[in-house]
């Protein structure tokens, strides 16, 4: 199983919106997620919008994120998540993977 790390911002007048819009995220996106081989994802934010993104796959983040791209409810939450970043990309096309350098079991 590899490990995939990744960061990417929000806006720092939207955190709170955006932090209560992941206590209700739709079941069709979680299903796809999990559909799609995302295992164990997480999410971090920090105070000044930078979130640090933690998932377990089979495969690489490209071909985790192709996936996910495949389907129509990702479509539609990506739509909804865009005004909370400064990005002119998609929201999880704006992902900065972040290199594993130590891992301890």
């Amino acid at each position: 199983m590899k490990r995939v790390g990744f960061q990417f911002k929000i806006r720092s007048d939207r955190l709170a919106e955006y932090k209560e819009q992941h206590q209700h995220v739709w079941p069709e996106m979680l299903q796809a997620l999990r559909e799609a081989g995302w295992h164990n994802y997480t999410l971090f934010l920090r105070a000044d919008g930078l979130v640090f993104g933690y998932f377990e796959t089979e495969v690489n983040l490209s071909t985790a994120q192709a996936r996910m791209a495949a389907t129509e409810v990702n479509t539609r939450w990506q739509e909804f998540m865009a005004p909370f970043t400064d990005s002119k990309a998609r929201p999880d096309e704006s992902f900065l993977e972040l290199e594993e350098y130590l891992h301890l079991d």
